[in-house]
């Protein structure tokens, strides 16, 4: 049986039945065919926004028989690890960082597979490097991969970086009191106290799962997102037909909207996606800045909503050094670079073993300075 490789622009090049049964119940709702072609179909991603797609396929006979999201990047916006110091660095040389290949889900760092296949991946790999010699292209990162490619690319002379997320996780609690019985008191008192400030001021909440979304919910939700972002004098990423197109894929995409109430009006939203195992917390906004509202809708309500589903993780998304004091436990992160020529790679690696050793001691102190009780060890 002879195996394929082929470059593709878009995803409507993908036959979705064929994609949908490479896809394994582990994997994160953001690889699914329905999220990626709707942010191609609603145009947050392409050419003129700097998201250009290269998807490589495999294919046996005309079947599908793996994937590998690909994107040609000229900038670095909405990926979450952040290489602007690189691209300084190598354009002072009179080379050009840009464009770059890029293997992620624009806008979402979740750590699921990037290759999918029940093959083997070396030969993706190799695919993507001689394009790369082909476009005279020097970079390519590969962002949040799953355990077994990152051993893969440890191999095949990839540099590998550390981040740091945080996760809350289920230890099989009832309620949210006894999640709270594993904190100091001290802190036990402050996330009591901050969620009194919210119920003191008559604000409920309408949790919104994916077989009770309808359109009107959406509109509502986008219109907190946007705000919270021009509030901040910036462009949204996503717009909304893009979530029009998540809502027509709902069933399997799994979303749930967690919305904020004052006397019956909606004033906040917090979006999030329920994976196998996972609640992953992606977008929020809101109409009002309140003290505490965030921390209520981004962070209780998914907690209680895990306890009351027998969740296991709540994954909030990267960064934000607040969440420590609300639960959430310190993970280590890795994201890959190819990194062509010789010269760079070496800067880069010199650049990522320092990063490497602060990190380390980051998540050290993080670790000294988590609120929960002696005997609850993270």
């Amino acid at each position: 049986m002879s195996t394929n490789f082929n470059f593709i622009d878009h995803f409507d090049s993908i036959d979705e039945s064929q994609f949908n049964k490479l896809i394994r119940k582990e994997d994160a709702p953001f690889i699914q065919y329905s999220f990626l072609r709707a942010l191609e179909n609603s145009r947050c991603v392409g050419k003129d926004l700097g998201w250009t797609p290269k998807h490589l396929i495999e294919s046996n006979e005309n079947i599908i028989s793996g994937f590998l999201p690909i994107y040609i990047k000229n900038n670095s916006h909405g990926e979450f690890v952040f290489d602007h110091s690189w691209s300084y660095a190598l354009n002072r040389t009179g080379r050009s960082y840009y464009p770059k290949l890029l293997t992620a889900i624009p806008f979402t760092p979740c750590e699921t597979r990037k290759i999918i296949t029940e093959s083997d991946s070396n030969g993706y790999v190799k695919k993507v490097i001689n394009f790369m010699e082909e476009k005279n292209i020097e970079t390519w990162h590969i962002l949040y991969p799953d355990s077994n490619l990152k051993e893969l690319l440890r191999n095949n002379n990839f540099l590998e970086r550390f981040g740091y997320k945080f996760i809350w996780m289920n230890k099989e609690y009832k309620e949210f009191d006894d999640y709270l019985n594993i904190f100091k008191s001290r802190q036990r008192k402050n996330i009591k106290s901050e969620r009194k400030k919210i119920y003191d001021m008559n604000i409920t909440f309408q949790i919104k799962e994916s077989d009770s979304l309808t359109i009107q919910d959406w509109d509502d939700f986008f219109k907190f997102y946007k705000n919270t972002y021009e509030e901040r004098l910036q462009r949204p990423y996503l717009n909304i037909e893009f979530f029009k197109e998540v809502h027509k894929f709902r069933d399997t995409l799994k979303p749930v909207i967690f919305f904020a109430l004052h006397k019956d009006q909606r004033i906040a939203g917090s979006l999030c996606f329920i994976g196998n195992d996972t609640l992953y917390g992606r977008h929020w906004g809101s109409t009002y800045n309140i003290d505490s509202l965030h921390f209520e809708t981004c962070f209780y309500q998914g907690i209680e909503f895990c306890i009351s589903k027998k969740i296991k993780y709540f994954d909030p998304g990267v960064q934000g050094e607040h969440k420590i004091r609300r639960g959430f436990e310190p993970k280590r992160t890795s994201s890959f670079h190819y990194i062509k020529e010789k010269d760079f790679r070496d800067a880069i690696n010199e650049f990522c073993e320092k990063e490497k050793n602060e990190i380390n001691r980051y998540l050290k102190a993080c670790e000294r300075y988590t609120p929960f009780n002696k005997e609850y060890k993270i």
